[in-house]
């Protein structure tokens, strides 16, 4: 590296010409400091000026049958603002030195007037289609305003023109589109050939990269659109790549630098217990106990990531591992999300565990509960059951993770609905034992690209297909003008022995979002619809052990319907239940729905989800899922609950539900990469560029795999980088 090259780059940008001290401030606010900053200021976007044509050009083309779009700078003559009964229509004319054309609106009309004025010039984009007078027109163009210093380079000079964000702070140093334009113009033709590159040689060359300065110039000054995109290409695998290795390096330490247990298989015993179990285990099951029994073999330690839609069976998978870790001398901890799934999980798992003693005289697996909600006598037992070992099998929240829980001989971790917590959580837990295998399960399927990258460092293993004998949920989507219609056919139900859930998005009554909660509706519910059956209420404010009583009533037929809140989400398994009413369903997001979808349907019976709406969000059906990537932001934001109620209705694969609600929300939002310690992408589409994703990812691990501490001559400028830019990413300390 050039310290001098270095020294010029990190040199204030107050000294490049025409900024000076008032405008380097105005840049400083927007975090550009230095050259080198200015120099990675990429544009928002571009307008490819190239083809501009005159008026009576473009007409020719017109009637040529050309239907691509055009650019045409010309100069504002007219103006006309007109309305034909509830539409609005809003004309521009423009002309230049061969003819006259106009630009037509229909939506943000009181803008567009303000912004065209009589005399201005601009340069319109779009494509031309003929009115009905046979007159040349563009509807909703774009534009921009070309002021007179750009006007005569732009008629002499055919470009791919670049626009940046101008913030208000900015535009305060009378910064405009042209000015900026012009600042890192001189930037770009004095500075760009001194950065630095930022990857190794060989990767460049094998990979078909530009190198870091053209990619530089031509993300601001593109020469052609083929270099653009490999400037854009560039950047992306750049960033990605360094990503990759970050992951490859977290997987490698974890699998070669730790020691974990070596467990033996008894096949016997898993023969015994897969005979015992009172239904079959499909294909997906068993091939994933194969996945781990293979992991537990080894003396490296397993961290296995189980991708399950819901009911697909991952617990008794987990339960059979478990199993296995307490055949070997070894305690298992299944950690649960909620107090009242942990619960579940310790009533099914005792019961079955026991059972199988029963025929079984010389297996007992003893089986513990600990919840942070227990008295303290109780809490004193089960701490000293897992001290001494006498508790193989221990179950519970977060309270798992106290100073005060003590392990005998931690083996094995489980971890169930992995994405509510965090890693630290799980690392705490995991320094209870020597270095325990551990398991998470998630019901909530992960897209492909984010099993490339935020999860790579996982070895996963997918339980799509559901036990057979299992119906598809009928789902449907019904406005509240309906609800008394939908509760006539729950109680019709209840009076044929069927249980319904119905669930509300909050406890109590929320001016703010003017919902009405679940006890409200309890009380009124009670005391009009539902005054002949039986009505049971959950909500997140019981302790749990008030939560397992409703449920243990409500599994028993106590109830006929149990109104709940989103408690019931995650895990709760009542076969006899299968209607779930879902009200004000467009404040609940895909993943969210999905699981409350999963609480019905656990018997051979057909079973129904109805989703409850305002008649808005009823309206926009997205007939092809992959047109989401296509809505802009603003489409997204009035349509996302419609297309998330649609897509609930349309599909019953949480996958497929799962990429959906990627393109809607994006990576961040769903799985809080954001929180997670990933490095921030600013170039990658975590959605759309999973070519160039799984491209990388092969470069990196193959790369880690060939050299492991970066100790390669080759690879010490990726190792610098790693360093200098990531090390707030991942502990390097561990590299030798």
């Amino acid at each position: 590296m050039n310290s001098n090259n270095e020294n010029i780059l990190n040199e204030s940008v107050q000294f490049v010409k025409g900024v000076g001290p008032k405008r380097a401030e105005s840049f400083e606010s927007i975090g550009i400091k230095t050259i080198r900053d200015l120099l990675f200021y990429f544009p928002a976007k571009h307008l490819d000026r190239r083809t501009t044509l005159s008026i009576a050009k473009a007409y020719f083309y017109l009637l040529d049958g050309y239907d691509g779009e055009i650019t045409i700078i010309a100069e504002v003559i007219n103006k006309d603002r007109r309305r034909f009964g509830k539409q609005e229509i809003m004309t521009v004319t423009l002309k230049d030195l061969t003819g006259s054309f106009n630009c037509v609106w229909f939506h943000g009309i009181k803008y567009i007037y303000e912004i065209f004025q009589e005399g201005n010039t601009y340069a319109v984009s779009g494509k031309p289609t003929r009115s009905k007078y046979g007159d040349m027109q563009i509807i909703h163009p774009d534009f921009d305003r070309i002021s007179e210093d750009e006007t005569i380079s732009y008629l002499n000079t055919g470009k791919i023109i670049p626009f940046y964000r101008i913030p208000k702070t900015v535009k305060s140093a009378n910064l405009g589109d042209f000015s900026i334009r012009r600042i890192i113009n001189n930037v770009v033709d004095k500075y760009a050939d001194l950065l630095p590159e930022s990857l190794p040689d060989y990767i460049i060359k094998k990979n078909a990269l530009l190198n870091i300065n053209d990619a530089v110039k031509n993300m601001h000054f593109p020469v052609n659109l083929e270099l653009f995109n490999k400037s854009i290409k560039r950047f992306k695998f750049e960033e990605i790549l360094y990503l990759e290795i970050l992951i490859a390096l977290k997987k490698y330490q974890y699998k070669n630098k730790l020691t974990g247990i070596k467990m033996n298989i008894n096949t016997t015993l898993v023969k015994d217990i897969i005979s015992f179990l009172p239904f079959k285990l499909t294909d997906d099951q068993q091939k994933t106990l194969k996945d781990i029994f293979i992991d537990m073999k080894q003396d490296q330690p397993m961290n296995r990531l189980i991708q399950g839609d819901v009911g697909s069976g991952k617990t008794i998978v987990a339960l059979i591992a478990m199993i296995i870790a307490a055949d070997n001398g070894f305690q298992s901890v299944m950690m649960a999300p909620t107090e009242i799934l942990a619960d579940q999980h310790f009533i099914n798992i005792s019961r079955l565990l026991n059972d199988f003693s029963s025929k079984n005289k010389n297996i007992h697996i003893n089986t513990t509960l600990l919840l942070g909600g227990q008295t303290k006598r109780e809490r004193e037992i089960v701490l000293n059951e897992i001290k001494t070992g006498k508790s193989k099998i221990i179950i519970g929240t977060h309270a798992l993770l106290e100073e005060k829980v003590s392990f005998s001989k931690l083996g094995l971790l489980v971890v169930d609905e992995q994405h509510r917590f965090g890693v630290e959580q799980r690392a705490a837990l995991m320094k209870k034992g020597t270095m325990p295998d551990v398991i998470v399960m998630s019901a909530t399927p992960i897209p492909r690209t984010l099993s490339m990258t935020v999860y790579a460092d996982l070895d996963i293993s997918l339980i799509k297909q559901l036990p057979k004998g299992r119906k598809k949920i009928k789902t449907v989507l019904r406005s509240t003008t309906k609800l008394p219609d939908i509760y006539k056919y729950i109680i019709e139900k209840a009076f044929n022995g069927i249980q319904s859930f119905i669930v509300y998005p909050l406890v109590e009554d929320s001016e703010k979002l003017e919902l009405k909660s679940a006890e409200a509706f309890y009380k009124s519910l009670t005391n009009t619809y539902f005054k002949k059956i039986k009505v049971g209420l959950l909500h997140g404010r019981m302790s749990w052990q008030e939560k397992e009583n409703i449920m243990q009533q409500f599994k028993k037929h106590k109830f006929d319907v149990l109104i709940s809140t989103t408690v019931i989400e995650v895990g709760i398994d009542i076969p006899n239940a299968n209607i779930i009413l879902i009200n004000e369903a467009q404040r609940f997001g895909i993943s969210q729905l999905h699981q409350l979808r999963g609480r019905v349907g656990r018997s051979d019976e057909q079973a129904y989800c109805i989703l409850v709406t305002d008649e808005k969000n009823m309206k926009y059906n997205l007939k092809d899922d992959m047109k989401i990537e296509y809505l802009s932001s603003a489409q997204k934001i009035i349509y996302k609950s419609s297309i998330r109620l649609n897509s609930i209705v349309k599909h019953s694969d949480g996958f497929k539900l799962a990429e959906i609600d990627l393109k809607l929300r994006g990576p961040g939002d769903i799985f809080g990469i954001k929180q997670s310690g990933m490095p921030e992408l600013n170039f990658i589409d975590i959605v759309k560029d999973t070519d160039i994703i799984e491209h990388a990812k092969g470069v990196a691990f193959k790369l880690i795999q060939e050299d492991i501490n970066l100790q390669n001559e080759n690879n010490k400028l990726l190792k610098e980088n790693l360093v200098n830019h990531y090390s707030s990413h991942f502990n390097y300390s561990k590299i030798a």
